[in-house]
């Protein structure tokens, strides 16, 4: 470790990587793994042999369905102590699978532990209602753990999409067949090590690494798997709910994905905004709360919000605000802003293990294509390269934070998903032109919005089609609150008490009783 500018902050040996199914850890054949700063393959494992032991564990009487629910939740606060204990070698295993900087792979670790954390105390608060029905009956609910569910996870944050999906499973009594996405399988098998080291029961959670047409295709059309939890993109999303519609018609929770707009009003700068009595509101508002920070005070600030909100973890995120809606009065001023903050960045793109790097790889060679690609089309169709478009070195799929100015909505840079470093500006003249731009698209993720006038912040977040709205925020998303997508960007909701409930069945059970007197 050094706390010298370039020097690595960690790095450590890799352990030889083992399949984990029932009491025996099998040794990974065909061996494939992909290192997104070099090159190299990981394999499929037998999905039918995993839900096989899967069901075994989730049999009556069972170990784990004979515990109590204060002992799973047990379980998932020692596998949280075990993830702190080992934090440091598993954010290393991260950066090198993904290509994330590591103290943002560190900051993955911690999230992971909070939703071990928050669902273990969900564990024995299941409960079910006593109904008053009509006649002489007793009618009450219980709730009852789905049974084996395959939980498909994404590459752009492994070990967190993970334990979103495996903790409340866990907590509510379910058993799981988990296939980590092919480019970054390391973190899911090193976390099996630490389930056995946990003494959570054989079979109780089974890691198939694979690839998604295959070992994925597989999860979706088991008859014997009841439940599907993906995260990934809409196209694969969709053969995943028609797969499932398919085999056993079993339950689908899809998480897919999202082109997320992010509007700016003239209001965050003062010089521009001739409303007098919101600065004087506002001036109050920190008269009496110093120090407090509920609106955006600046251009500056606003393209900072901007320029975290879509280049955080190098675009690769399903919320990343790669719309940009600006108002037309501060335009110009923010593009200067944003250019800026942009060219800033990109010194600080390098290698993930360096102190200084904030930017590292996009997580593969198809990815990194296909974000040239895009930038390509963003070219040919007019939009105007404000800073980047570029890739960064010979080695590697390092790309520049790229920025394009005067976008129009039909340009596919507008409309398609990057998941990638391409922030698309688009200008705007009011708060209806604004919602129409925001809502003409396929997805509904996320949105947000900027601005002092909480009138028009409101308004904005009852008008936008979005699972998720940010008021003078950006990326702001919690285990303990619901996040899920409106049109095709989802279906369902993970975390929260939603996320608890996605892996429950409601029983409805009626007692004949003695007459009403």
């Amino acid at each position: 470790q050094s706390s010298g500018s370039g020097k690595k902050l960690f790095a450590v040996p890799l352990r030889k990587a083992d399949l984990r199914r029932q009491k025996a850890w099998l040794h990974m054949i065909g061996r494939k793994n992909f290192v997104p700063t070099r090159s190299s393959k990981l394999c499929e494992a037998d999905v039918d042999k995993a839900v096989v032991a899967a069901k075994a564990a989730f049999a009556a009487k069972s170990k784990w369905r004979s515990l109590d629910a204060s002992k799973r939740a047990q379980y998932l606060l020692t596998l949280a102590d075990l993830l702190k204990r080992d934090q440091d070698y598993i954010a290393s295993l991260e950066t090198l699978e993904n290509g994330k900087p590591y103290k943002c792979a560190q900051e993955d670790v911690d999230d992971a532990r909070e939703a071990l954390k928050y669902y273990a105390a969900y564990a024995d608060k299941v409960y079910g209602k006593t109904i008053p029905v009509d006649g002489d009956y007793f009618t009450y609910t219980r709730l009852e753990p789905v049974g084996v569910c395959g939980l498909i996870i994404p590459w752009n944050f492994p070990l967190p999409s993970v334990m979103i999906k495996l903790a409340p499973a866990l907590a509510a009594g379910c058993v799981c067949v988990l296939k980590p996405a092919e480019q970054t399988p390391l973190t899911a098998l090193y976390l099996g090590k630490l389930i056995r080291e946990a003494d959570i029961p054989p079979g109780v959670v089974n890691i198939v690494p694979g690839y998604g047409p295959t070992a994925g295709a597989a999860i979706a059309e088991h008859p014997d798997i009841s439940k599907v939890a993906f995260t990934g993109s809409t196209e694969v999303g969709r053969l995943v709910q028609m797969a499932a519609g398919k085999s056993n018609t079993k339950r689908v929770a899809l998480e897919m994905g999202g082109k997320c707009p992010l509007v700016v009003f003239p209001d965050v700068d003062f010089t521009v905004h001739d409303g007098a009595g919101l600065e004087e509101a506002f001036n109050f508002f920190h008269k009496v709360s110093p120090g407090a920070s509920t609106f955006v005070e600046s251009v500056d600030e606003a393209a900072s919000i901007a320029d975290e909100g879509l280049f955080f973890n190098m675009g690769q995120c399903c919320v990343a605000t790669s719309r940009l809606y600006v108002h037309e009065d501060i335009y110009d001023k923010f593009l200067d802003r944003s250019k800026k903050l942009a060219e800033k960045r990109r010194a600080l793109v390098g290698d993930p293990f360096d102190e200084g790097t904030e930017h590292g790889p996009q997580i593969d060679e198809m990815q990194f294509n296909k974000i040239m690609e895009l930038i390509g089309s963003g070219k040919k169709e007019g939009a105007r390269l404000l800073v980047g478009g570029n890739r960064v070195g010979n080695d590697g799929y390092f790309i520049e934070p790229t920025i394009f100015a005067d976008v129009t909505e039909d340009m596919r840079i507008a409309k398609e998903e990057v998941c990638g470093p391409v922030l698309s500006i688009l200008k705007f003249k009011t708060l209806e032109e604004a919602l129409e731009k925001a809502n003409n698209s396929m997805y509904g993720l996320a949105a947000g919005i900027l601005t002092k006038d909480i009138d028009k912040a409101m308004a904005f977040a009852s008008g936008v089609q979005a699972g998720t709205v940010w008021i003078n925020t950006s990326l702001a998303c919690s285990v303990q609150a619901p996040f899920g997508g409106f049109k095709m960007s989802g279906l369902g909701r993970e975390m929260g008490e939603e996320g608890l409930m996605n892996y429950l069945e409601v029983k409805t059970i009626t007692l004949k009783i003695s007459p009403k007197k």
